[in-house]
C-alpha cells in the first residue's frame, strides 16, 4: 500500500487533478483521495490544497516530493532484489527510449528479451528530450534509458553503435546519382533545419565540412522536414537509424566528411542495477550486435 500511495502522492503533483490521477493511475477518484487522505494523516501534514480549478501541492508537500521520489523508486528496488534473493524470475524494467530506437529497435529487442524472460514485465517510456531522459535514469523514475552519446549527468553508460548522419536529397536533386554529398553541395542548396534538439547532431555534420549551410526553413518535426525533402524544397540531415524504413521518396548521401553519433544504452550505477535490468542491457547489446552484423 505504501508504494500505491507514494505512487498517488507523485501523480496528483505532477497533474495537479485528482481525477486525472486516478484515469491515469487506474484508479477511482474516490481511490485516490483515500490514499492521499490517508498519506496526509500518516504524515501529520496537509500536502495539498484543494480548490474548484484544480489541486496544487502546498509548500510542506513540495518539500517532501522529492523524498516521495526516493521512497518509492527505493521500495521498488527493494522488491526486485527481493525477488532475485527467492530466486524468482519477475519483476519489471523501466526503459526511457526515444522515437527511432522505439520504433527501429525496441520491437526487436522486446521479442528476445520475453523470448528469454517471460515473466518480466517491461515499461517504455518514451521522451524525445534528452535531458529529460537523463534526469528519468538518475533519479530512478527509469532503470536505463537509450542516448546519444555524451550525456550530461553521471550515468555509466555502454556504446551500442556509431550512427551514420546522412544528407537527405529528394530523388530529383541535381546531387541525387553522386556517391557522396560534397561540402560545396552542402553550402550551395537550400537546407532544412530540425530545431528539436537534433540540430546538434547537424550543426557536427556542417562543421566537420567546414561549411555555412543555406538554411531555409527550421522545423521540429522531423516527418514535417522529410516531407518538406520529399518536395524539393531543400536537403536536411538525418542519422540513419530514422531513415531505416523512409516514408517518402528520397535519397540518402553520406557528406563528403562522414559524420556520425554514438548511440548507447546508461543506467545510474551497473553495481546497484537490478538482474532484470542487467538482463535486458544483455539482450539489448546482443540485438544491436546482430542487427547491424
Amino acid at each position: 500500500m505504501g508504494e500505491q500511495k507514494y505512487e498517488a502522492f507523485i501523480k496528483v503533483a505532477e497533474t495537479g487533478s485528482f481525477k486525472q490521477a486516478a484515469e491515469e493511475l487506474g484508479y477511482t477518484q474516490a481511490g485516490i483521495s483515500y490514499m492521499i487522505n490517508s498519506l496526509e494523516k500518516e504524515f501529520g501534514l496537509t500536502l495539498f490544497v484543494r480548490e474548484y480549478g484544480g489541486t496544487h501541492l502546498t509548500s510542506e508537500g513540495k518539500e517532501l516530493l522529492p523524498w516521495v521520489h526516493s521512497v518509492r523508486n527505493s521500495e521498488r528496488q527493494l522488491a526486485a532484489r527481493l525477488s532475485e534473493l527467492k530466486q524468482l524470475e519477475g519483476g519489471s524494467v523501466r526503459v526511457a527510449t526515444f522515437t527511432s530506437t522505439s520504433i527501429h529497435w525496441l520491437p526487436g529487442i522486446t521479442k528476445l528479451f520475453h523470448k528469454r524472460h517471460p515473466t518480466i514485465e517491461l515499461e517504455f517510456i518514451c521522451n524525445d528530450n534528452q535531458s529529460e531522459v537523463e534526469s528519468l535514469v538518475w533519479s530512478g523514475d527509469a532503470d536505463c534509458g537509450f542516448f546519444a552519446l555524451p550525456v550530461k549527468l553521471e550515468l555509466e553508460t555502454i556504446s551500442l553503435r556509431h550512427d551514420p548522419m546522412l544528407i537527405v536529397l529528394p530523388r530529383n536533386h541535381p546531387e541525387a546519382s553522386k556517391e557522396r554529398f560534397s561540402r560545396e553541395a552542402m553550402a550551395k542548396y537550400p537546407c532544412i533545419k530540425l530545431s528539436d534538439g537534433s540540430d546538434l547532431e547537424m550543426d557536427e555534420v556542417f562543421a566537420r565540412n567546414g561549411v555555412e549551410p543555406r538554411i531555409a526553413f527550421s522545423i521540429a518535426n522531423d516527418y514535417a522536414a522529410l516531407a518538406m525533402v520529399d518536395q524539393g524544397l531543400g536537403y536536411s540531415v538525418f542519422p540513419e537509424l530514422i531513415l531505416r524504413d523512409p516514408l517518402f521518396d528520397i535519397v540518402c548521401k553520406h557528406p563528403e566528411i562522414p559524420t556520425s553519433r554514438e548511440l548507447a544504452i546508461a543506467v545510474r550505477s551497473f553495481s546497484d542495477a537490478s538482474t532484470a535490468t542487467h538482463a535486458f542491457i544483455d539482450c539489448t547489446t546482443e540485438w544491436v550486435a546482430q542487427a547491424y552484423g
